[in-house]
Formats: structure tokens, sequence, C-alpha cells
């Protein structure tokens, strides 16, 4: 997100934003506006084709009316693909689409000092002072460097607007979430411990792998395994073949033997590791991760930083609808015998359809998924 204070400017001409002599132009409400914002979402994760969204919000000072003005002062002198309208009832949207997949710092100074001008050509300064600009490009960055949300959340407003929706049954699948990782915490609490010390008689290095993940809207955390491979171990051999994995979803060679997208004989797990991963013991201490809210029970596996470096747009919806889980539909349906871009969808699936009742379906078929090891590696 960029912010800009509108400042005084020269009046020149300007034929970007020249009045259009169109009366079938019509402002949108903010129902219509955010649903052209999802379409607008879906173009470019098909196109490629970024856009531009810029607010207009009014200071606490600013007269009532002013934002009205405003919004029929872009209506009037937009071009006849932007489109405006109320993004809430605080702040007008504009949407530049059609935009030059090209280096974005000139091309939103360029569309600032315009919007600055047409501002000052219309309104006194007085008014100007009362009103804040800020301008939000999708797809946007994702730093990846902290624990806060890296994604622009101005550009997703139906997706909070969902959240609001479901408040009672985020609050019901939270409560499974707290109760089923205490339980399980408690009631494994054994078993964990003859596995961590399993582990610490194998083989060199501590029993738990810690690794940063990504979880929803890019919000990164210390994710919680136990630990399957020799320390010390190249990195770079699970990267090259995830990033192959992604940027090519029809190669044929990266199956194994087994018909699975996964590296089968990974020369970095140790024995004990190999059962751990066979019987996904490995992500109990994940366990860890849902009671802390870091995750849930069901969802989306959570991505590694470069992984998700190699994603296409619309991969990035798997980290956007839902929280991360533990176990999800692609683990009973799918579990390393579909492509990625085949997970990516029935984590999307998972997420348009999710329900408490789902969740505890998807639990309850998670042990014999667990037994059969069908793509457990």
């Amino acid at each position: 997100m960029s912010t800009f204070r509108i400042k005084k400017a020269s009046a020149p001409t300007d034929a970007f934003f020249a009045s259009l002599e169109d009366d079938e132009r019509a402002l949108l409400d903010e129902t219509s506006f955010r649903r052209m914002m999802a379409i607008e979402r879906k173009r470019t994760e098909r196109t490629g084709e970024p856009f531009l969204l810029m607010l207009v919000e009014r200071h606490e000072s600013g007269k009532s009316d002013l934002l009205e003005r405003v919004a029929q002062l872009l209506l009037t002198a937009g071009r006849d693909t932007d489109l405006t309208g109320w993004y809430s009832p605080k702040a007008v949207g504009m949407l530049f689409t059609g935009l030059p997949d090209s280096e974005r710092g000139p091309l939103l100074e360029a569309i600032a000092a315009r919007v600055d001008r047409a501002f000052h050509r219309a309104l006194p300064e007085v008014e100007i002072a009362g009103l804040s600009v800020s301008f939000h490009f999708f797809p946007d960055d994702w730093k990846l460097n902290s624990t806060t949300e890296q994604s622009d959340t101005a550009l997703y407003p139906d997706l909070k607007n969902l959240e609001r929706n479901r408040r009672s049954m985020l609050a019901t699948k939270r409560a499974m979430d707290i109760a089923g990782s205490a339980l399980g915490l408690i009631a494994l609490s054994p078993f964990l411990l003859a596995i961590a010390i399993a582990i610490k008689l194998s083989s060199k290095g501590p029993v738990l792998f810690k690794q940063q993940r990504v979880g929803q809207y890019g919000r990164c955390f210390s994710f919680l395994k136990f630990r399957s491979m020799r320390t010390g171990n190249d990195p770079r051999i699970h990267q090259q073949y995830v990033r192959r994995l992604i940027e090519n979803p029809e190669d044929e060679t990266l199956k194994s033997e087994d018909g699975v997208y996964k590296i089968t004989r990974d020369p970095r797990v140790t024995r004990v590791g190999g059962l751990l991963r066979r019987t996904s013991l490995d992500e109990l201490p994940q366990l860890w991760n849902v009671l802390r809210g870091e995750m849930s029970l069901v969802g989306p596996r959570p991505a590694i930083p470069y992984e998700l470096e190699a994603y296409q747009t619309w991969h990035r919806r798997r980290l956007l609808e839902a929280k991360p889980g533990m176990t999800g539909l692609w683990q009973v349906v799918g579990r390393s015998q579909v492509s990625f871009d085949e997970m990516v969808r029935l984590d999307l699936r998972y997420a348009m359809h999710w329900s408490p009742a789902l969740d505890l379906k998807i639990l309850w078929r998670t042990p014999l998924a667990v037994l059969r090891g069908k793509g457990a590696y």
C-alpha cells in the first residue's frame, strides 16, 4: 500500500482525467464495487495484468457531503475503463484497470499526480486538506519477514466481510481447535515423549524441527515437526524440487516410481524419521501450533517461504481464504498423488464449502488416510 498526501499543484491539462461525456456511467454501491474488485482479482490471476485500487477517505473534520462530491468528480473525470464506487460508507474507491505489467513506482507517481491535479481543479484547498488518498496494487507484495499480515487487506474486503458473516462458525471452529489440540497434547504426552527419545537416540540434533511457514494472509509463524532428517543437510534438494513442481505442473518426470509428487528416496531422512513420515507422526507437534492459534486442526497446509516465491497469483488464494491446518481435504483425498495445481484447487474447494461439519468429516477420515499411508514419505 502507498499513501500520498495531496499537495498544491499547478493547473496543467491532463488527457487522462479529461471529462468524459458518458451518461451511462454510474457510481457503484458498496456491494457492487466490492464484487467488481473480486472479479478484477480473478481476471488478474488469469491474465497477469495488475490493477490499482485508489481509496479516498474523509478526515473527521471534513464536510459531510465531501465524499459524495469526490465520488462524482472521479466518476466524470476517470477513463471509461475505470470503475468508481463506494468502498465503504467512509471511503470512495476507484479501480484503475488495464494497467501495463511494468515498473510500479513511476506508474504510481504518475497516477497520484493526475489525481492531485484533478482535485485541485475542482475542490478548494480547505476541502482537499480534509481528504486522504491511498493506493493499493494487486497483486500485492508479500515481504514474508514478520508475524504480521503481509497481504494488503484493503484488496480483500469480500474475504474480511465473509469472516464477519461466519463469526459464530469461526468461534465454533476455534473452540474445536482448542479442545482437540489440548486433549491431544495431554492424551498423547507419553507417546510424544517416546518419539522424542527415539529421535534423540538415533541421530544427533534437536528433537523438534522448527521452520518458518506462511499462514493466513501471509502471516509467518514458527512451524513445529519432529525432526526426521539429519542435521546440517542441504535444503536445496527440496527447494529445487518444489519450484519445478509448482512451475511445471504437467511434468510427469516429477512423479516418483510410486506415482506420487514427492521426493521418495530422500537421502537426508533418518531411519526413525522415515517411519515417522510414513505414519505422519512427525506432524504431531503441530498440535501446539493449533493451540496457539497459528494453525487449525483442518485447513490447507502452510506454505514454505521459498515455495511461495514460485506461486502464481491464484495459488495465493489458498493462504487467504482459510487458516492452515494439520490435515485437510487434500490429505484425505489426494495426498501427494495429485499435482500442485490440483492440491490448490482442493484447498480452495474446502475454503468455499467449509463448515464445522465438514471439519469433523475430514478429521474422521484422517486416521484411515494415515493408516493407508498413500503418498506419505
